[in-house]
Order: C-alpha cells, then sequence, then structure tokens
C-alpha cells in the first residue's frame, strides 16, 4: 500500500516528506480517539489511556523497529514508498575535473544508524511528550497558584475541623527522605517549567530552517536527525522494492532455519513464527485501513443521529376561519379594505378581539363606548377588547 504525492527522481517532495512526517501523530490521535470511545462500553481501555504515552511508544517501537530492519524505511515512509540510504562525502583530490568537491555516494543502513533511527522516531517524541505534559501542569499550578495563593495560604476545612490531630498525624507521618524526593522532584519540574519552552522553540526553529531549505532545495536533509546521522530519505525504486522482498524471504526462512527441538515444537514455533510475519506486514495497511472504517462508521452513524435528534419540521398550521356573522348583524361590505361602519377605507385598523372584525380605530371605539355589543357577531364588547 503506497501513496505518492507527484514529484519526479529519486529526490521526495517537500509535501511527501511533510506527510510521512504528520502521520504518526495523525494516527496516535485516531487510536486515541478509538479507544476513548470503546473505553465507555470496555471499562479496562482506561488503563491503556491512562498509559497513552508508553502505550504508543511501544506500539510505533514495534512498527519501526521492523520497518527500519525489512525495508530500510520508517513505518510512514515506507507507506509513501520512501527508504532510507547511508551518505558518505569524500573530498575529491581531483576538483578541476568535477564541478562540486564532494560526492555523494548511497548506500543501505547500518546497525547503528537503524538503532539511532529508532531513537531519534520512538524514545526523543516520548520524551518530549512527557516533558511537555510536566510544563502543562506545573503552568497550570502556577495559574492557579496566581489566582488563589499557595496551598498553605488556602483554606482547608479538614485542617480548620481537625486542628491539632492534623499537625500531629503530619509530624508522625514526616520522613526526611520522603521530603528529599519531594524537594527534589519539585526542582526538577521548576527546572523543566524554565528551560522546556526554550528548547521547544529551538527545536521547533531547526525543524523550520530544515525545511525551509529542504523546500528551496538548498539541503538534502528534512531534518537535523537525519543529518546527524548521516541519513537521506529517497524514493525507492522497483528494483529496490524487488531487492527489499527477496532480502526478507532470506532473513525469514534463516529464521525458520535455526528453529531448534522436536518436530512439533518446530512446528508450533513456525506458526508463531508466520503469526507474527502476517501481522507485522499487515500491521502498516490494517492500522490506515481500521482507522479509517473506524471514522467512516462514526461519521454514519453519528449523521442518523444528528437526522434521529434534529426537530421534526411540521407544515404551517391552516389560516383560522373566517369569522362568523350574526343573522341580525349587518353585512360586510364587499371589499374587505372598507370599514362595516363608516364604509370607508379603513383609517388606522383595529381589531376586535372577541369576533376578529377589523374596523377604523374611531368607528369601532365610538360604537363600543355606546353599544356593548356590536351590529356583526352581536358578542359583548368593551373598549378594552379593541
Amino acid at each position: 500500500m503506497l501513496f505518492q504525492v507527484g514529484g519526479e527522481g529519486t529526490r521526495p517532495t517537500f509535501f511527501e516528506m511533510a506527510a510521512a512526517q504528520q502521520l504518526p501523530a495523525s494516527l496516535r490521535a485516531a487510536l486515541t480517539y478509538s479507544l476513548g470511545v470503546f473505553a465507555l462500553r470496555r471499562s479496562f481501555l482506561h488503563k491503556i489511556l491512562d498509559y497513552e504515552d508508553e502505550f504508543f511508544a511501544a506500539l510505533m517501537l514495534i512498527l519501526e523497529g521492523h520497518s527500519l530492519r525489512t525495508t530500510d524505511a520508517s513505518f510512514a515512509e515506507s507507506l509513501y514508498g520512501l527508504r532510507r540510504k547511508s551518505v558518505r562525502l569524500r573530498l575529491r583530490k581531483d576538483s578541476a575535473k568535477k564541478e562540486s568537491n564532494e560526492e555523494v555516494q548511497h548506500s543501505g543502513l547500518e546497525k547503528r544508524q537503524r538503532i539511532l533511527s529508532v531513537v531519534f522516531l520512538v524514545v526523543l517524541p516520548y520524551f518530549k511528550s512527557k516533558l511537555h505534559a510536566i510544563y502543562n501542569k506545573e503552568r497550570e499550578a502556577r495559574l492557579r497558584e496566581s489566582l488563589w495563593g499557595t496551598e498553605d495560604q488556602g483554606f482547608d476545612e479538614t485542617d480548620f475541623f481537625t486542628g491539632e490531630e492534623s499537625i500531629v498525624s503530619r509530624e508522625s507521618s514526616g520522613n526526611e527522605e520522603l521530603s528529599v524526593r519531594v524537594q527534589l522532584a519539585t526542582k526538577i519540574k521548576k527546572f523543566i517549567a524554565v528551560c522546556y519552552p526554550w528548547i521547544h522553540a529551538s527545536s521547533e526553529g531547526l525543524s523550520f530552517t530544515y525545511q525551509l531549505l529542504y523546500l528551496l532545495d538548498a539541503t538534502g536533509f528534512y531534518s537535523l536527525g537525519l543529518q546527524s546521522l548521516g541519513i537521506q530519505v529517497c524514493r525507492a525504486t522497483g528494483q529496490e522494492l524487488m531487492d527489499t522482498s527477496s532480502r526478507i524471504s532470506k532473513i525469514r526462512n534463516h529464521e525458520r532455519e535455526r528453529l531448534r527441538g522436536p518436530p512439533w515444537l518446530k512446528t508450533v514455533q513456525g506458526a508463531l513464527l508466520s503469526c507474527s510475519y502476517a501481522v507485522l506486514d499487515y500491521a502498516q495497511t490494517g492500522l490506515i485501513a481500521a482507522v479509517f472504517i473506524f471514522k467512516m462508521m462514526e461519521w454514519w452513524y453519528q449523521s442518523a443521529e444528528e437526522r434521529l435528534s434534529a426537530p421534526t419540521v411540521y407544515p404551517p398550521p391552516p389560516p383560522p376561519p373566517a369569522p362568523k356573522m350574526a343573522k341580525e348583524g349587518i353585512p360586510l361590505p364587499p371589499n374587505r379594505s372598507l370599514c362595516a361602519l363608516c364604509l370607508q377605507k379603513r383609517a388606522n385598523p383595529s381589531v376586535v378581539t372577541v369576533s376578529g372584525f377589523v374596523f377604523c380605530y374611531s368607528c369601532v371605539f365610538k360604537y363600543v363606548s355606546k353599544v356593548s355589543f356590536p351590529n356583526i357577531s352581536l358578542y359583548s364588547h368593551n373598549p378594552t377588547s379593541i
């Protein structure tokens, strides 16, 4: 399952590298949201959400290690058909024949580069997320302290009602080692709160600088970590993909040949290896497909729930029936814009609330003031009903 984002040659485009860099964060957000939804019915999943950083780091450690071991690419890079190659810079003695003084040679990754790649892809983001969480907690604590004061200045009901007992319990439970640890942890948190913004700003600035230089084709390294490891990301050719598949088959055949024990134990071990190979091979496509299917089903059911919960739109009610005239009353004029009392066009129209007929205000007010009921509907009226 490969995604191509345009471009020609072996050098990936900026958009391919950016998409590959953002994929783990998007995958983590989707997995966290999915687990949060499933945890509403399966309470044991809350334990995974409590250790979200550790769970995702372990998952990415397995995926990144397998991907680097088999394809010389990270989990996201292999999805976009990219691979990592070691870059060796050699100074040319004969600089007159070449415009450049450096010759770039690509080769496969070394074991050290694979291990350090896992460190840059999994370990450093894990520590960064933990430092970010500590910084957020410390910032919230400082904000709370600035608003409400320190904990010692605040009012505590338990201390108020249990005055002397609380003091005795504190003195009895006081431990020097514990206090030293608490002080050390507090100092470390304060140090992180002070230094983390500068560290974060420096790393983001370096990342932006390398990405801008890569976009302007001024460097072949997309990040500082790749340059420090001497690794460039290139597009994988068809021959390299075939070589990768043959190398994977050779590695797996060698691992099956190393199995020892009675025949039944070899059969069990071979079945377990086959299952693990199948899971690792389809984990890349399976995770993306599972998240996509889950989001699609969520959208489908959410739209259905919105349609069910939406207020029902009823048609407008029919107009009320016309007011009935009394048999002994004065008939209405054929022109509805005329007043039934003066037979002129209505001036300052006013309705009588009891009957619903409209007259001129001056006509109906004089008439209702003299007669307790009008001569159309014969209902009893008073001036307040106008």
